[in-house]
């Protein structure tokens, strides 16, 4: 039963990646209009949200919990704060709500981060100059690297967390940071190629050519020499730039819920659909300025949550009170933004 279940989520994984990235996209030459991206990004947005009803009522069926020794087990290993039961059908209850509700903070989170994260590919497309279409390319190989990514980031994490649980406090300084970061930066309208980090670094270990921003080739051979063209800087710059993202966002939601499972479905779900999600922030993105302060926000809070975690349980913290901090963070910034726009800037007047 539990195989047969991991099997049917990944076929849903690859069937939604495929769907969303391969063959609608060779069907709809006018998919990038934002009425179909916005049709899009809120079914996707509505089947993560919808996973949590199956979480709450199939989950303890999938980890084969039918007894208060296997419910109790479960608590311990993943540090679940359910207390102690008085017996099964109280218990289960109360595994089902928390599950859910860990597993809706884990994604409303990641969803949040990954806006961030396309905001930046926008500025590096941006800044490179690169076309439409190789950025539908360059987003499919950034998306797939992202579950990657993830997949070994959480599994990994989760053991080590499992192994040694004071690994947390060193995820509570690294979110803490990343979160006080984030909050002080300005958000850049461009990223100066020349002066990138990892464009120089890149330049020096390997042949580029210049080539056009149209280049659809990641290499080609030039007098018989292998050479990359700016498209696979463009690539390698993407990659490495979701690594440093995967850094934040996996030991961000590891402190919601050390479970593998939740922890990787909550973040395959809120990464499905991050293609159509990106023509929307291409055209409103300045509107919710005030989600990268409240995004910062959540990050400093998990930190201290992590840090604070037995205080706050002896004053009875529940699941239920930090998904409600969180979607109150994110809707306060969200109707911060619209409601207190962004002043915009008169445009140069060009000779």
């Amino acid at each position: 039963m539990k195989s047969l279940c991991i099997g049917a989520f990944f076929v849903v994984v690859c069937l939604g990646v495929i769907l969303d990235l391969g063959i609608l996209s060779k069907k709809n030459k006018s998919e990038n209009t934002i009425k179909i991206a916005l049709r899009r990004s809120l079914l996707w947005f509505v089947s993560g949200l919808s996973f949590a009803v199956c979480i709450f009522y199939f989950y303890a069926d999938f980890r084969a919990i039918h007894t208060l020794d296997a419910l109790q087990n479960y608590a311990n290993r993943y540090h679940l704060a359910v207390g102690s039961f008085q017996s099964l059908e109280t218990g289960l209850n109360t595994f089902a709500k928390t599950s859910a509700l860990n597993y809706l903070s884990g994604y409303l989170i990641e969803y949040a981060l990954s806006i961030d994260n396309l905001f930046v590919m926008l500025l590096i497309f941006k800044s490179f100059k690169v076309n439409l279409e190789n950025q539908k390319r360059i987003l499919l190989f950034g998306i797939i690297g992202a579950i990657v990514l993830r997949f070994l980031f959480i599994y990994l994490g989760s053991e080590v967390v499992h192994r040694f649980h004071w690994v947390m406090y060193i995820f509570a300084c690294i979110l803490i940071y990343s979160g006080c970061k984030m909050g002080f930066s300005s958000n850049s309208e461009s990223i100066d190629p020349s002066n990138n980090f990892i464009a120089r670094f890149a330049r020096k270990c390997l042949p580029f050519a210049a080539d056009s921003p149209a280049e659809t080739r990641f290499y080609f051979r030039v007098e018989g020499k292998l050479v990359f063209s700016s498209l696979f800087l463009v690539l390698l710059i993407v990659e490495l730039t979701d690594l440093v993202f995967a850094i934040d966002s996996v030991p961000a939601i590891l402190s919601i819920s050390t479970d593998p499972y939740i922890v990787f479905s909550s973040n395959i779900f809120a990464i499905l659909g991050l293609r159509s999600l990106y023509f929307i922030l291409g055209a409103g993105i300045d509107r919710f300025y005030a989600l990268k302060g409240g995004l910062s926000l959540i990050l400093v809070y998990i930190g201290l949550k992590i840090v604070f975690e037995e205080y706050a349980k002896e004053y009875g913290f529940t699941a239920f009170h930090n998904l409600i901090l969180i979607i109150g963070i994110l809707g306060l910034s969200i109707v911060w933004s619209l409601i207190l726009p962004k002043p915009i800037k008169d445009p140069k007047i060009e000779k």
